[in-house]
């Protein structure tokens, strides 16, 4: 059974840090680049960072370049997404999602991350 878990959100002040985490199961994870979208209310689910399997580059969307840094560990087939000087607009649903090269791909059931003072 696939499952990707995620922890680590919670509610934060403007300026501050939080880490998430994503340990996946069911599936060969170093096969899949992993990402982290977010959903905010009345909003699209777009892409923060994503991560690849074989040379483990990365991409990150425009508002979180500097502030936000995806990493992985293969060994214990968890992603990272480490979040610093957070903003009222980075408040989201954030989930995991796994792509392989071929048609597979899941995702987790969020985590909400909440910025205000």
């Amino acid at each position: 059974q696939v499952q990707l878990v995620e922890s680590g959100g919670g509610l934060v002040q403007p300026g501050g840090s939080l880490r998430l985490s994503c340990v996946a199961s069911g599936f060969t994870f170093s096969s899949y680049t992993m990402s982290w979208y977010r959903q905010a209310p009345g909003k699209e689910r777009e892409l923060v960072a994503a991560i690849t399997n074989i040379d483990r580059s990365t991409n990150y969307a425009d508002r979180v370049k500097g502030r936000f840094t995806i990493s992985r560990d293969n060994a214990k087939n968890t992603v990272y997404l480490q979040m610093n000087s957070l903003k009222p607009e980075d408040t989201a649903v954030y989930y995991c999602y796994a792509k392989s090269r071929g048609p597979y791909d899941y995702w987790g059931q969020g985590t909400q991350v909440t910025v205000s003072s």
